[in-house]
């Protein structure tokens, strides 16, 4: 025992987490002795954490087939659980398949097989159909955020999938909404429910009102961005059209953003929440895909541009923000006109006339041609920056490291005088392009 507490606790120093939270520390425990377990929790409280350490000890370190299978709803939700659990330097081979990106990508990832399997429904039936590796050793299926999958019309191939699965004895789904009737065909034989969801109920959430006097909202949410300042947020819209007319807008008017859709390429999504995360976006425009499933900071603040169909969606958007002990506020942009629906209640209205000082664009992204594949770290690119580039500390910002390239946040003033300098380098023998994002 003794020994699994130290682990424990280097992986959550390698993570910078000081401490579980409580419902982590419940699950854990839980998760670890039962065979089905469902957890109940709001979007960003640390789910994946939660099933996360109990999987890692029930892994055969001895084996070399799959382990584990983890089924998602997104493309970025596989990403953020495989990046995670790459973080916790576990030593097991952790990979993530997806649709959105080639085929061969992942025959070449999942050749030498993984311990732990991570993808969307489609993609991983795909390999389990071609038969490319063995499903007699997958013990631990986990489906995470199960209730969307279902939602998003995933059930045929998760029967597909499970139906493949012989030897499965731990059993663990998690949702950040209640009352999902969870099929039939998954198995869930007298399952142990661990619910957080009724801790919402102490959110400190303010949702408040922005009127604008005409049905082109477009003046008024650039009012109330200049209001509530140079603060990042998500603004929610329903279609990929209204994202395509707001981004426009936004740009005509040099407020930095990214945009993130079903309709958008699954490289542009990842560079968006990139840009984003790293502070060279302010916001992000997304359709409700962002809502839930993506690895993002928490923000003080979302934006309802657009108003959501349905209660879920404005739960979900709205869990953006104002997450666990934190504060936050979701603004509800109408038309003078508009009535809201009858699940958005106890709103404020706010007065916009006043603009909080303005701060320029302060980080820049910059692109390099290499990554993990060619035995590049963090450690070396920031070497290169400090000692070609010339830089200090405080001036490198969030460095994002991936198989094939990385991502680099500098100071939007130094960036055409760092591709000069830092163009056609090497990194452990590589030559690298470096450019502006």
């Amino acid at each position: 025992m003794a020994n699994s507490i130290k682990n424990q606790q280097d992986i959550l120093e390698k993570l910078n987490i000081q401490a579980l939270n409580s419902m982590q520390e419940e699950a854990i425990p839980v998760i670890e002795e039962t065979t089905n377990t469902i957890l109940l929790s709001p979007t960003g409280t640390g789910k994946t954490l939660a099933f996360s350490l109990p999987l890692l000890k029930v892994l055969n370190p001895e084996s070399t087939e799959v382990q584990a299978l983890i089924l998602v709803p997104s493309r970025e939700l596989a990403i953020q659980i495989e990046q995670v659990i790459r973080s916790m330097g576990s030593g097991y081979k952790v990979n993530a398949v997806y649709g959105g990106r080639p085929m061969s990508k992942d025959k070449i990832e999942i050749k030498h097989n993984p311990a732990i399997l991570i993808g969307t429904p489609g993609r991983i039936l795909d390999h389990f159909n071609s038969n490319r590796f063995s499903k007699s050793s997958i013990k631990t299926l986990i489906l995470d955020e199960f209730d969307k999958s279902l939602e998003d019309g995933f059930e045929e191939e998760m029967k597909a999938i499970i139906g493949q699965l012989p030897a499965i004895n731990k059993r663990v789904l998690t949702s950040a909404t209640q009352g999902v009737k969870v099929p039939g065909f998954v198995r869930l034989d007298k399952p142990t429910t661990i619910n957080y969801l009724k801790q919402q109920v102490a959110s400190k959430l303010a949702i408040k009102t922005v009127v604008s006097p005409d049905k082109n909202k477009l003046i008024t949410l650039l009012k109330l961005i200049e209001h509530i300042g140079n603060e990042q947020g998500i603004i929610f819209c329903n279609l990929r059209d209204s994202i395509d007319v707001v981004s426009n807008f936004l740009k005509r008017h040099k407020i930095s953003h990214g945009c993130f859709s079903g309709g958008i390429e699954q490289k542009e999504r990842e560079r968006a929440l990139i840009t984003f995360r790293n502070g060279t976006s302010q916001v992000l425009l997304a359709t409700d895909l962002a809502a839930r499933g993506i690895d993002i900071p928490e923000m003080n603040y979302i934006i309802h541009y657009e108003l959501p169909r349905h209660e879920e969606e404005f739960i979900h958007r709205n869990g953006r923000t104002a997450r666990m002990n934190a504060k936050g506020t979701a603004y509800i942009v109408k038309w003078k006109d508009q009535l809201l629906p009858d699940f958005i209640k106890n709103v404020k209205g706010i007065n916009i006339d006043t603009k909080a000082p303005y701060k320029p664009q302060y980080w820049e992204t910059l692109f390099i041609s290499g990554g993990r594949k060619d035995k590049i770290s963090k450690g070396d690119i920031a070497g290169l920056f400090f000692k070609k580039g010339g830089i200090n500390k405080e001036e490198l910002g969030t460095i994002e490291l991936k198989q094939d390239c990385a991502f680099v946040a500098i100071p939007l003033t130094l960036a055409d005088e760092l591709v000069g300098k830092l163009n056609n380098s090497r990194l452990k023998k590589k030559k690298i392009r470096v450019t502006i994002l």
